[in-house]
C-alpha cells in the first residue's frame, strides 16, 4: 500500500503521515503479551508505514522492537527509526555527555541496529534538566558529535513543556520537535509552537492525536484505565458528538491533526496489528466535508475542550 507522506522539516525524510509510536506495544498503557506486541510493528511496515518511534522509557518497547527486527533480519531499507535519550529507567534525567553516549549505545544494542534516523532528547522535567541538555558538553553537544560519527541522522526534542520547545527552536540546532498532549481535539495550545518550529525549518511530530485511547471511538467511560483521566469529560463530549452524527471519532481525531500541513506526521500507538490496522484505516476513512466547520466551531466555542493544565503551564 502506498501511503501519503510528508517531508519532516530539513531532515528531508519523507515519512508517512500516520506513523507508529512505541508506547502502547511496549506496555506503558497496560500489559501486552509479547507475541501480540510484535504484530504492531510488523503490521505497520506491511501496510506501508515507514516511521517508528520508541524510547527507553516505554517499558519493553525497544527490547520488543529489537527481538522483532532480529526475526526479519534487521531494519528494513526505506524505513525510519527514532528513539530517545535521557529517560532510561536506570538513568532518568541524565543529560550529561557520558549518560547520553551510554543511552544511545544501549538503545542501539537492544534494538540490534548500528544507527538511527532520529534521536530525540526526551522529557526534561524542569529547567535544571533542560539547562543540562543545552549546557556545553551536555546532551545536545554530544548528539551533534554522534551525528558527525554517523550514529544518528537528526536530532530532536520530545517533551511536554512549551517553554523547552521554544528554547530548542531558538537554538537553531534541533532538526525535530515532538509535541504531545497539546494538539488534538481536546487541546490546541501547541498550535503556535508547531507554527514556529515549522517556519524555522524543524520537522514537527505530533503525538497523542487519539489521547491514549480517549478519542479512539468507544465510550471512554467504559475503559477502566481512563476512569480518572483529567481529559475524560472533554473526551466524552466528543464521543457523544460523534455518536450523534454517526461518524468515526478516531477518524475525526487523527484527520483533524493532519489537516494542519505544518505537522510532519502524527504518531499513533497500537498494542497489536489489529489496532494498527484500525488506526490507519481511520486516518484514511472518508469523512463528510460538512463536519469540519462544525468541529472548528466546537473548538472555538470551548465545547469538548479540556480544562486540565497542558504544556503551556509547565
Amino acid at each position: 500500500m502506498t501511503l501519503p507522506t510528508r517531508t519532516l522539516g530539513r531532515t528531508n525524510m519523507h515519512v508517512t503521515e500516520v506513523s507508529l509510536g512505541g508506547v502502547t506495544f511496549g506496555g506503558l498503557h497496560g500489559p501486552v503479551p509479547e507475541a501480540e506486541a510484535a504484530t504492531a510493528p510488523d503490521r505497520a511496515l506491511e501496510l506501508g508505514i515507514n516511521f517508528i518511534d520508541t524510547s527507553p522509557l516505554y517499558f519493553d518497547s525497544e527490547v520488543r522492537l529489537g527481538r522483532y527486527l532480529a526475526t526479519r533480519g534487521g531494519w528494513p531499507a526505506g524505513a525510519y527509526l527514532s528513539t530517545k535519550t535521557g529517560t532510561h529507567p536506570t538513568r532518568r534525567g541524565d543529560y550529561s555527555a557520558e549518560g547520553t553516549r551510554w543511552s544511545v549505545a544501549n538503545s542501539l544494542h537492544v534494538m540490534g541496529v548500528s544507527s538511527v534516523d532520529c534521536l530525540l532528547v526526551h522529557d526534561p522535567r524542569n529547567q535544571t534538566e533542560m539547562d543540562a541538555v543545552l549546557a556545553p558538553g551536555g546532551a545536545l553537544d554530544t548528539l551533534e558529535a554522534l551525528e558527525a560519527e554517523g550514529t544518528l541522522r537528526s536530532i530532536g526534542l520530545g517533551c511536554r513543556p512549551h517553554s523547552f520547545h521554544r528554547q530548542a527552536i531558538d537554538t537553531g540546532r534541533f532538526d525535530l520537535m515532538l509535541t504531545f498532549g497539546d494538539y488534538n481535539l481536546m487541546r490546541q495550545s501547541a498550535a503556535p509552537l508547531i507554527e514556529s518550529a515549522h517556519d524555522s525549518g524543524m520537522g514537527v511530530i505530533a503525538a497523542w492525536s487519539i489521547g491514549s485511547g480517549l478519542l479512539a471511538g468507544p465510550d471512554p467511560r467504559a475503559v477502566a484505565r481512563l476512569e480518572n483521566h483529567p481529559d475524560l469529560e472533554a473526551a466524552v463530549d466528543w464521543w457523544e458528538w460523534a455518536r450523534d452524527r454517526a461518524v468515526d471519532l478516531r477518524a475525526v481525531a487523527i484527520q483533524w491533526v493532519l489537516r494542519n500541513r505544518k505537522v510532519g506526521c502524527t504518531l499513533v500507538g497500537a498494542r497489536d496489528g489489529v489496532e494498527m490496522s484500525q488506526n490507519l484505516a481511520s486516518s484514511l476513512a472518508p469523512l463528510p466535508d460538512a463536519i469540519w466547520p462544525e468541529v472548528e466551531e466546537r473548538i472555538r466555542s470551548g465545547r469538548g475542550q479540556s480544562h486540565a493544565p497542558g504544556g503551556e503551564a509547565l
